[in-house]
């Protein structure tokens, strides 16, 4: 399932004529402009996230707010790369979602919350395809990241933070949401072998 997973991400498999704005779930990647390593380092098999890294997560789970219908799964920041999993829901429904592990992989105490899709107040941006979420979120936190390099000395970007491009992968099914989810939460411990990781470039 690993190697499936790595070669769904390293290309787009966007679909021609897909809807990317209706109900399902999304596994995305999004990788920084030329893969350099500045949102943290593993540590110990431990995803160490410096103050760009956590911004960076609190973007991503911003992302629920911003879009009514939408919400976000599990996800984790890696250095150089996102992996998280992003649910469209119709506009109007009701929503039962446990919170996403990504910020401090804690497990517990995820009871689902409970709300309407209001397609009024925030609804201009109920409905929005999946590459105008990822837009959003990019332009976000290169915004922020780029606060962080004037005023706090983080390290400066070759030109822009993210590659122009994403990656996702349709979720078909539960059993391969389980799969990804597990995937997600074992990525840290797999950056020795992982393909984005610059240690493994020949």
């Amino acid at each position: 399932m690993s190697h499936a997973l790595d070669s769904h991400h390293r290309r787009s498999i966007r679909l021609r004529g897909y809807d990317y704005s209706q109900e399902g779930a999304y596994f995305v990647t999004t990788c920084t402009e030329q893969q350099v390593c500045v949102l943290g380092d593993i540590v110990d098999s431990e995803m160490c996230p410096n103050d760009a890294g956590r911004m960076v997560g609190q973007w991503w789970v911003e992302l629920n707010r911003k879009f009514p219908n939408t919400d976000v799964d599990d996800f984790v920041v890696m250095p150089n790369h996102v992996h998280g999993i992003v649910r469209i829901n119709p506009v109007g429904a009701n929503l039962c979602v446990r919170p996403p592990v990504g910020l401090d992989g804690d497990l517990d105490d995820r009871s689902p919350v409970c709300s309407d899709v209001d397609p009024g107040g925030q609804g201009a941006h109920a409905g929005a395809p999946l590459h105008t979420i990822i837009q959003w979120f990019k332009t976000m936190t290169t915004n922020y990241y780029i606060r962080g390099v004037r005023q706090s000395g983080w390290r400066a970007f070759p030109g822009r933070l993210w590659q122009r491009n994403y990656y996702e992968h349709i979720i078909r099914n539960e059993a391969a949401l389980h799969r990804i989810r597990q995937y997600i939460m074992d990525n840290p411990a797999r950056w020795d072998e992982d393909d984005e990781n610059p240690e493994n470039w020949t």
